[in-house]
């Protein structure tokens, strides 16, 4: 079977419009670039409204008895183009040496490299599985983990994990992950009672309150980073308390805040941290917590990646956990995960695109993780 190069396929990929959560189409397309490959394709549906449902594949081709499994983990999914781009924003099209298309970077790209790198794989040196949602982008919550589900279920845990986000900055290769920070979101609620701002002993202003809660967590210090994580922080990112009158003290005041957070800390123990604070200013606090940190601390699995970098691009990357959060922050529950992928540059962006030659090249360097964590 005549190899297709990552180009091709990336295009196949950007040409389904798979606004989050994506189904169908695109799916379609990535059975038909794995069955040829050997690989056995499951397809299914997860969830119910609001967040579902959402449709999710997993492929494995299974190698000999005993040996290695090694899995790769992405998604389908994009986010919603905009308004503005040159051209259709899922028509691929190249101009000079960019693939210009949603999705091209983050992260249909790096899923067109890994399948293209297969064909340089043989099917008796182990396992290989690929872990493909269609709700990344969204609230991600009956895709990756649903996909875990299933893997539970067949019991079923790759030794390795690669996701191919796009972590690189300034170049292919000059940065991996092999960890993320944690997030959890907050909303605090402060209740008082409306009233005359004249007369102000017959009311009880939840301005106020909101002010002094909000003021005594902006004053704590949670860390000061660690060997591999920066500085957890908090950040203040909504006020709301909709009041049209300017004569009176309002029932009710809103604030949001999120905080991105290192493994000195929990999401829960950052919860409890930040009620114990909101209660005492007669508050109440609604936490989310989005994912919890992780870190594959340095060995193995990332000097295989690392070298295969280095031996295609001459590049040395950083190792690093910065940035928001991934589906890894799932898949590191059950198995060592490091995210390696395309420039970062333009993911998001209006009028994305990524380089031809970095398909190419990511795609090679796939071909030698591969290879490297299957021996």
């Amino acid at each position: 079977m005549t190899a297709a190069p990552a180009l091709e396929l990336a295009k196949r990929l950007i040409a389904h419009s798979s606004i989050t959560p994506a189904t169908g189409g695109v799916f379609d397309e990535m059975e038909a670039m794995l069955e040829p490959l050997g690989f056995e394709v499951t397809r299914f549906i997860a969830g119910d409204p609001p967040d579902g449902p959402v449709e999710n594949l997993f492929a494995i081709r299974k190698g000999p008895a005993g040996s290695r499994h090694f899995a790769y983990a992405g998604h389908l999914d994009v986010v919603p183009p905009g308004q503005g781009w040159q051209t259709d924003p899922f028509v691929p099209e190249i101009r000079g040496d960019l693939l210009y298309g949603r999705g091209a970077v983050d992260m249909k790209g790096s899923i067109a490299a890994f399948v293209a790198a297969l064909h340089d794989v043989p099917d008796d040196l182990g396992t290989i599985s690929l872990i493909i949602t269609g709700d990344e982008e969204g609230p991600a919550r009956f895709g990756t983990v649903a996909l875990m589900d299933l893997m539970a279920e067949r019991d079923i845990i790759p030794d390795l994990c690669l996701v191919g986000e796009p972590t690189s900055v300034n170049r292919l290769g000059d940065m991996m992950k092999i960890g993320r920070r944690g997030s959890v979101n907050m909303w605090v609620t402060v209740n008082g009672t409306q009233g005359h701002v004249a007369y102000p002993q017959n009311a009880d202003n939840p301005i106020t309150k909101l002010g002094k809660i909000l003021s005594e967590i902006d004053a704590l210090q949670l860390d000061e980073g660690t060997d591999w994580f920066q500085p957890s922080n908090i950040e203040f990112t909504d006020l709301h308390v909709g009041n049209p009158a300017h004569n009176v003290i309002p029932a009710k005041a809103e604030g949001r805040l999120s905080i991105r957070f290192n493994d000195r800390h929990s999401g829960e123990s950052l919860s409890a941290m930040v009620q114990e604070i909101v209660e005492r200013h007669g508050g109440e606090l609604k936490p989310i917590i989005s994912g919890e940190p992780f870190l594959t601390p340095p060995g193995e699995f990332s000097d295989i990646v690392s070298g295969a970098i280095r031996e295609i691009t001459g590049v040395e990357p950083e190792l690093s956990t910065s940035g928001g959060t991934s589906d890894a922050r799932f898949l590191a529950k059950i198995m060592p995960v490091v995210e390696f992928g395309l420039c970062n540059a333009t993911m998001h962006k209006l009028d994305e695109a990524v380089a031809v030659e970095d398909l190419e090249q990511l795609s090679r360097i796939f071909t030698l993780i591969v290879r490297q964590a299957l021996r």
